[in-house]
């Protein structure tokens, strides 16, 4: 079985209610981000990217890429020697990430559609494999952690941005703030209460910051870290693959 925020479902449900969810949001996704982070999205991702410790020259997956705002991120720092490939399942999200990195004249970064957990790419092809806020919806995150090290060349480097456990002393505001008020933003911006109240449930199943850690070990990553920010309502995972 598979969770579905709060429900547990068949795995393909899983992947068919996530799909619908993102359908729905997709052309009011990127709003949706400045209006419930107030913003601190943008931190995050700068972050993340000083985090994967990007070079020039080097090839980056982005994976659950969406509307491609990390995929234009990263492409700065590779350079124009080097390579983006923004990947998801979703063919809404990729349609506004696609359209968005025409409109900037990024017609260098291929568009892929593609499924986490069995990934349309060759062994030993990335420098770089980064996951920013998809991993909770991914119907089988382990069996996706371990194809985001299949994918990764000997001394490459996962790195996961993703919800995680705030501090206690936070807990219950932010619990309050993910659950009445996410849901009730999504239906005035967007329409959609119901998937913005999935996304809430889904932050709130999705393992802790140890638990993630531990989960990329088992997926065969050493030298795995995790950075809290904003007191623990997000984290940044690294992982490292050696052989």
């Amino acid at each position: 079985m598979a969770r579905f925020g709060y429900r547990e479902v068949e795995p393909d449900e899983k992947t068919r209610l996530v799909n619908e969810v993102f359908e729905s949001v997709a052309f009011r996704y990127d709003l949706m981000n400045d209006l419930m982070s107030f913003g601190l999205h943008r931190v995050w991702k700068r972050t993340f990217a000083l985090l994967a410790q990007l070079r020039e020259g080097q090839c980056v997956l982005d994976l659950a890429g969406g509307t491609g705002d990390l995929a234009r991120l990263v492409r700065s720092k590779v350079g124009l020697e080097g390579q983006v490939v923004l990947c998801d399942f979703s063919n809404g999200m990729l349609t506004q990430g696609r359209d968005r990195l025409l409109d900037e004249g990024l017609t260098d970064i291929p568009v892929v559609q593609g499924n986490a957990v069995a990934l349309p790419f060759e062994s030993e092809s990335f420098d770089r494999v980064l996951v920013g806020f998809g991993l909770r919806n991914f119907t089988n995150p382990s069996a996706c952690l371990k194809e985001m090290y299949r994918v990764l060349r000997p001394g490459g480097l996962a790195v996961v941005l993703e919800f995680s456990q705030p501090a206690a002393w936070l807990e219950p505001l932010y619990h309050a703030y993910t659950h009445q008020a996410v849901p009730k933003l999504g239906e005035l911006v967007a329409g959609d209460r119901d998937s913005y109240r999935y996304l809430a449930e889904s932050i709130a199943v999705h393992p802790d910051q140890r638990t993630l850690r531990e989960m990329m070990r088992a997926a065969g990553f050493a030298s795995c870290q995790y950075f809290n920010l904003s007191a623990g309502i997000v984290a940044i995972h690294r992982g490292t693959r050696i052989d």
